[in-house]
């Protein structure tokens, strides 16, 4: 059998079980508040949110896919090499993936596919083949490596902030309200649970997309990047079987760890993060439901009590978030060391 067709079966499969832990791993950043609001059932919040997050990846269009899929540059590697760099990037990112589930602490997947595939590039052919983006940037226009980059440190930015004003501004409108009220809003949040698993599926599944085409791109099996329709497909399913696994430890410290979330808080936090996850799917902009979810929390406690915030758990989660981009780097590149022994 040919080395190029074993290596892209190799590269197809990695892909799939990364979108795989993805939605394991992430299950817990869309279900945690409406679980922890008693609005749902664990069994409940999971069937929901699969339905909708097979949904995301058909209905959300491939912008970001477009943009994962061309923020590194390996059309003049040989092919071998380049679909080996894939495999090792991708396997680093499922690592770092599988570590900070075990751990509890939800890190951002994003970050880390990011940083396990610059990674195996940098150390494979060089720090030229990576789109940095940086001369784009001072042109005023947004691409590859930095364009990622700047939808990951914002996005968070942009959940405190929407779901601390949100927050007040419910706060201010129910503040007469009788405790009759909560059974109504955890009623809303099987529509606002399904906003967010839609969102989340339409961002997170279209990064898979994105280098499942690359795949086929370097491979010589498509002609030109277009994601077809099966890829979306196959990432569709991989993500939702994560989903249906789940990643219970997670939702622990987001529904619990960081603020004692009621009905209102949990509302607020689907509300927010489905608009800024969705409207960086627009914007072809990969961004982290993770950073997303946990900021929003932080900012809906910060806008009622910031004394009952648990910052010191709010640190923890920070303090990985800064550590994953190297980390899942230096797995990409431990791993390409270890499958050039195959690849020469």
């Amino acid at each position: 059998m040919e080395p190029v067709f074993v290596l892209a079966i190799a590269a197809v499969v990695t892909v799939l079980v990364f979108d795989y832990t993805n939605g394991f791993h992430d299950a817990a950043n869309v279900v945690a508040t409406v679980i922890a609001s008693r609005a749902m059932s664990p069994a409940q919040a999971v069937a929901l949110v699969a339905v909708f997050e097979f949904l995301g990846p058909l209905l959300g269009g491939t912008a970001v896919a477009n943009t994962i899929g061309g923020f590194i540059n390996l059309g003049d590697v040989p092919v071998v090499l380049s679909l080996g760099v894939l495999v090792a990037g991708l396997l680093g990112a499922i690592c770092w993936n599988l570590l900070t589930w075990w751990w509890g602490i939800p890190s951002s997947s994003s970050h880390a596919l990011v940083g396990g595939l610059v990674g195996a590039v940098v150390l494979a052919v060089g720090v030229d083949h990576v789109q940095w983006g940086f001369g784009e940037l001072a042109q005023g226009r947004l691409t590859g490596v930095t364009k990622v980059l700047l939808a990951l440190v914002l996005s968070p930015v942009l959940g405190f902030v929407v779901g601390y004003l949100l927050h007040r501004l419910l706060s201010l409108i129910f503040r007469a309200a009788r405790p009759v009220l909560n059974r109504y809003l955890r009623l809303a949040q099987y529509v606002t649970t399904a906003g967010l698993a839609f969102s989340h599926g339409a961002n997170d599944a279209q990064k898979s997309m994105g280098i499942l085409t690359l795949v086929l791109v370097l491979g010589g099996f498509i002609p030109k990047f277009e994601v077809p329709f099966w890829v979306m497909l196959a990432c569709a399913m991989a993500m939702t079987a994560g989903i249906l696994s789940g990643g219970w430890r997670i939702v622990r410290t987001l529904g619990f760890a960081v603020y004692k979330v009621r009905p209102l808080h949990a509302l607020d936090s689907q509300l927010t993060s489905a608009a800024v996850i969705f409207s960086a799917s627009l914007a072809g902009a990969p961004v982290s439901t993770s950073h997303v979810v946990a900021s929003s929390i932080m900012g809906i406690g910060a806008s009622e009590r910031p004394r009952s915030v648990r910052w010191g758990k709010a640190g923890e989660i920070a303090a990985t978030w800064l550590i994953t981009l190297p980390a899942s780097a230096a797995a990409g590149a431990v791993l390409l060391l270890g499958l050039r022994i195959f690849l020469d």
